[in-house]
């Protein structure tokens, strides 16, 4: 037989676009439309509804940019499509190649009932499935008119992304708003030879099925009449039933398709939008649901449900009864999706209480998986902290997306920094905006790196972002790919059923040990620098208001901020989304970011200072209390501890001199800082060990610039070609003794480069061995990368990276592939790199992003260079990223073990505070081992009185401690993050004697304490 594939293919496409999927709705009549536009900002539902209308006519431009239009359609069913299904059709100027990213509605029933989205690929609305001939319809839109802002070109700068610089260019035209005679035969046909069609160029050509099917479809083709699809798609089913009917192989793999809307909670859309978007797709999905018996719906985020219950609550009914009815499924546990490498311990355990304890408040629904398909990377301290919160389970597929390697398993353990392991799964879909294409499924097949051993995977199916979610042509397509020959196997499954069989199936699979780096968006722990120390700063804040808050109430009986402290780390934890904390947003969502952070900030600032007052004691006598929030003893002062000034001489030794051939030496007994005539730092002595600390013939603090652009996404990435071109700032218009006392001296360097200035102050403080670097950047540039660079004389194959609860260890080689791909990694508030007996660590109060590279020299030493990154300036999707004014503040610590990086990151982040009054303040708990750090000390969230104490070992070693209380208490409960009580399996206390409990603690372990208090 002649090979006729490529000729009965092409037929198949022409016939399907051209006569059979326009003969899906062979009749309509148009509907007359009237618009109002809301002036502003959007308006309640029953304002909308209400407002008065203008005809528009399909054509028509409307919707400025960000803009909302309430649309009023009305029509009469003719009278001849009496018995018919009719549906309505209501294009806004849909882009259908766009799925997402544009303008959407949600339609209302006069009565404010809402109805469903529409979207581009979604743009029906059911009226009736038996028409009454001459039935008026009337139907309400609320249509947002979002700009495209990731457009053609691709990247390209845009001021549409923030409503101050949008303008009010109408951004659509309306399409079609027709009523029209939906013939379902024709519709399933449709389905019927798209999923063969689909198959088709999957198969293997040598293959009978292929060819099978090639002739099925011929003579399907060869059924239908051209000009009476609708009169002869039954017949041309009739070809395609054997076919289709023809079962999988029993060795197919199976797919657990879960209907799905990655919604991101803000990106190329401000927060308010993100809510109406909510509404739309989930109103969508209950629709869906009530239709197709088999379905199943996911969604994640507990944000998203709590914005639906308080701006559309009728929606949230339905959604409400569709998660009783155990077919919409709340997913994930977790506040938001957020991002996993920047946010602190505290802050990523508690999205996991506020995600996971909304979902048992709101539905009795307890999560066993973390759901975070789009996150950019995750780091190794996550796997202790999903178990601690009760979870067993994590689903993501954003690790596909890596540039250089292909991770070797798509189902494995996930092994944390404390041997904590999390059974994972990667869906080899590869997308988690899955549409059920034949390419789609195949890749999921095909692509499964687990055969042999495993047969299952997970396939999100929908469109996210504003796309609406599952289609019912996606449902459609499922059906018959149920038991269908040649493909994989797909059923509707909720998440938890899926990781069940799972499991069961491959209870023994690989581990990958450590962080899962993602091999691009390396950019994302630079870009908007506001919005990264916003975050820093509230959650050091929110740290000094639980423990202040909560010691004031054990001693002096001060109401605790229950409410108030729940809101803020909502709002904390929201800004931890993965593309508002990364930097990836459009202008508008970082321009709020700021102005929520300073709100948060001037908010928690007078929580502790109302909690402190209470506790300070009498303020009228001249008398100060230094208040010491950090987990370490600091200047006499306890860890969590106040301490009222006694009078005395303040420590000294610091001194200032010039030196004869330039430059200036600073020296506090503890370190010699040579700062040269340039500014830069070439010499960092440490007195007590006697050692240099910059390597030989380089200078510290050395701020370099790159050129900055990436191939593609902008404020997501840095490729590794910026290192190509650098321009050392080494020019200085100012260096200046700004401080000479004994008890401190400073230096102050000025530099310009650019359209942009630069102010350093290094700082030596008597008896601290450190030297603090203060850097304020009036940052005019573009597409640039400034960095600091401290080259040190030290041999490493590794160094320390502080993550939650603990740090990791990478490689300062690139031995592999997979080690060169990591050049720019996160840290915490420190990294760390020593040899035996001696180390340095480099600490920051508010910037993640860094390199460490390592170089032999010409003497054999090796000089280890560690940059920290300070700011970038993408134009996409902000075309103003980081413009303007920006303080950081580091600090180099030579001599320095684990220990002490640990100490002086909490230092530099935590800074002592002093009130006025004369009362010392006992710590509300006492450890003897500084190994052992306090992440947390709060009243229990059930407002029971009860002391909470969370903390963990942080050296990387077993650790033995005594931890005292300095109030009374009844009982001691070891208890997950949640605050409920948890087996022994989570080691904790091991012996509790009067005011004393013993601690055994296994390396990097987390434990919650709950300490029950009389009543």
């Amino acid at each position: 037989m002649h090979d006729d594939r490529t000729l009965v293919e092409a037929r198949l496409k022409r016939v399907l676009d051209e006569r059979i999927r326009p003969a899906v709705y062979p009749h309509s009549v148009p509907l007359r439309a009237g618009i109002w536009t809301a002036p502003d900002e959007p308006v309640p539902v029953a304002e909308g509804l209400a407002a008065p209308r203008t005809p528009i006519e399909a054509g028509e431009e409307w919707g400025p940019p960000w803009g909302t239009s309430w649309l009023t359609v009305s029509g009469t069913v003719p009278a001849e499509w009496a018995g018919r299904t009719v549906e309505a059709l209501l294009d806004l100027g849909f882009d259908e190649n766009m799925p997402g990213f544009q303008c959407e509605g949600l339609v209302y029933r006069p009565d404010g009932t809402p109805v469903k989205g529409i979207n581009p690929r979604n743009q029906w609305v059911r009226i009736a499935s038996e028409a009454v001939g001459g039935e008026e319809v009337l139907l309400h839109v609320e249509a947002a008119s979002n700009p495209v802002v990731f457009d053609w070109p691709a990247f390209a700068p845009t001021g549409l992304g923030d409503k101050e610089t949008a303008g009010t260019r109408p951004q659509y035209r309306l399409a079609r708003m027709d009523l029209a005679v939906f013939d379902e035969t024709v519709w399933q046909l449709v389905q019927d030879l798209e999923v063969l069609g689909e198959l088709m160029p999957e198969l293997p050509v040598e293959g009978a099925r292929r060819w099978e099917i090639l002739r099925a479809v011929e003579r399907a083709l060869d059924a239908i009449d051209l000009q009476d699809v609708s009169g002869t798609a039954a017949g041309a089913r009739e070809q395609l039933a054997g076919v289709l009917a023809t079962p999988a192989a029993p060795s197919a793999h199976r797919i657990s398709a879960v209907g799905h809307a990655h919604i991101d909670s803000a990106w190329l859309w401000p927060l308010r939008e993100t809510v109406r978007k909510v509404a739309r797709t989930t109103a969508n999905m209950t629709a869906l649901l009530e239709t197709e018996p088999d379905f199943v719906y996911t969604m994640s985020q507990a944000q998203q449900y709590a914005w639906i219950k308080e701006h559309r609550p009728e929606v949230y009914a339905r959604v409400k009864r569709a998660v009783a009815e155990g077919r919409f499924v709340p997913a994930g546990g977790m506040w938001v999706e957020s991002d996993t490498n920047m946010p602190g311990s505290e802050a990523m355990a508690r999205q996991f209480v506020h995600g996971k304890r909304f979902f048992l408040e709101e539905f009795g629904i307890e999560n066993e998986e973390a759901w975070l398909p789009d996150t950019f990377g995750f780091a190794a301290g996550l796997p202790q902290i999903i178990k601690a919160a009760g979870t067993k389970w994590l689903l993501t597929q954003k690790i596909s997306w890596s540039q250089v390697n292909s991770f070797p398993h798509h189902t494995f353990w996930w092994e944390g920094i404390d041997g904590t392991r999390i059974f994972t799964h990667f869906p080899p879909v590869d997308t988690y905006n899955c549409s059920m294409q034949g390419r789609e499924i195949a890749h999921a097949a095909r692509n499964f790196k687990d055969k042999g051993v495993a047969r299952h995977s997970l396939a999100p199916t929908g469109w996210g972002d504003g796309g609406g979610g599952t289609t019912r042509e996606m449902v459609a397509k499922a059906a018959r790919m149920r038991d269908l020959e040649g493909s994989a196997r797909v059923v509707w499954e909720r998440p938890a059923d899926f990781f069940t069989k799972a499991q069961a199936e491959y209870p023994d699979p690989p581990v990958w040990v450590g962080e899962l780096y993602l091999e691009l968006h390396r950019g994302t722990l630079t870009s908007q620098a506001k919005t990264k120390q916003g975050n820093r700063c509230s959650e050091h804040l929110l740290r000094e208001a639980e423990l202040w808050s909560a010691t004031a109430a054990v001693r002096s009986g001060l109401p605790y901020p229950y409410e108030e402290l729940d809101r803020i780390w909502k709002t904390v934890l929201l800004h931890q989304f993965h593309d508002i904390l990364p930097g990836s947003s459009i202008a508008w969502v970082h321009r709020e970011a700021v102005r929520t952070y300073a709100a948060v900030a001037e908010e928690l600032e007078d929580m502790i200072g109302r909690a402190q007052q209470a506790l300070a004691g009498d303020a009228s006598g001249g008398g100060t209390v230094v208040f010491n929030a950090a987990p370490h003893e600091r200047g006499g002062v306890p860890a969590g501890a106040g301490r009222a000034l006694a009078a005395g001489e303040a420590p000294g030794g610091c001194t200032v001199s010039a030196l004869p051939g330039g430059g200036l030496q600073l020296d506090n007994g503890l370190l010699r800082v040579v700062v040269d005539e340039r500014g830069l730092v070439p010499s960092v002595r440490d007195l007590v060990s006697g050692r240099e600390t910059i390597a030989p013939d380089k200078a510290a603090n050395l701020l370099q610039i790159h050129p900055d652009f990436p191939n593609t996404w902008d404020a997501w990435d840095v490729d590794r070609f910026y290192r190509n071109t650098v321009t050392d700032l080494t020019d200085a218009d100012e260096i200046t003794v700004v401080s000479d006392s004994p008890q401190a001296v400073s230096v102050r360097v000025v530099r310009s480069f650019g359209q942009s200035r630069v102010t350093q102050t290094l700082t030596l403080t008597a008896g601290a061995g450190r030297l603090d670097i203060d850097t304020e950047v009036d940052w005019h540039e573009t597409e640039k990368f400034l960095k600091a660079a401290f080259p040190l004389d030290l041999h490493t194959d590794r160094y320390a990276a502080e993550t939650q609860f603990g740090h990791l260890h990478r490689p300062t080689h690139t031995n592999t592939s997979w080690e060169a791909a990591k050049f720019e990694a996160c840290n915490h508030r420190f990294v760390h790199l020593e040899e035996p007996g001696w180390g340095v660590a480099l600490v920051t109060a508010s910037t993640y992003g860094h390199d460490v590279t390592r170089t032999v020299r010409a003497d054999r030493g090796t000089t280890t260079t560690v940059r920290v990154s300070l700011l970038r300036a993408p134009r996409f999707p902000d075309p103003h990223t980081d413009q303007g004014v920006h303080t950081f503040r580091h600090a180099l610590v030579p001599g320095a073990g684990i220990g002490d990086a640990v100490r002086e990151g909490y230092r530099i982040n935590l800074p002592e505070r002093r009130v006025p009054g004369d009362t010392d303040v006992a710590p509300l708990v006492a450890l003897d081992d500084d190994g052992v750090v306090v992440s947390a000390v709060k009243l229990a969230d059930d407002k029971s009185g009860d002391v909470i104490v969370r903390l963990y070992e942080a050296g990387g070693g077993r650790a033995e401690a005594r931890l005292t209380t300095s109030f009374a208490f009844t009982g001691l409960r070891t208890c997950d993050l949640l605050e409920r009580p948890c087996g022994d399996e989570t080691a904790g206390p091991a012996e509790v004697t009067g005011d004393t409990v013993r601690l055994r603690l296994r390396p990097f372990e987390l434990a919650t304490l709950r300490f029950v208090r009389p009543a």
